[in-house]
């Protein structure tokens, strides 16, 4: 247990941090599964609008530091190579 008012104020704020985070990455994969089951349902054209809207969220999740860039970037690249090949 913290003894310093400093590191007890720390617990406090990783714990709002986790919660916003977790927030931010629960969002993220939500967008990224209607992709996914508008791919699964061969809907290409609801796929693509999907990606559009997903798009986005997952660079602000960059922006924010839940995920790496280069996660975003393969995640969007597997996504949109998906629905082409539809």
């Amino acid at each position: 247990m913290a003894h310093h008012k400093s590191a007890k104020k720390r617990i406090r704020s990783n714990a709002r941090r986790a919660e916003v985070n977790g927030a931010r990455v629960s969002r993220i994969r939500s967008f990224v599964k209607k992709v996914e089951t508008a791919i699964a349902g061969g809907d290409k054209a609801a796929a693509q609008d999907a990606l559009k809207a997903a798009q986005p969220e997952l660079h602000r999740g960059v922006q924010a530091g839940v995920l790496d860039d280069n996660t975003a970037s393969r995640k969007l690249s597997r996504l949109s190579a998906r629905i082409k090949a539809l």
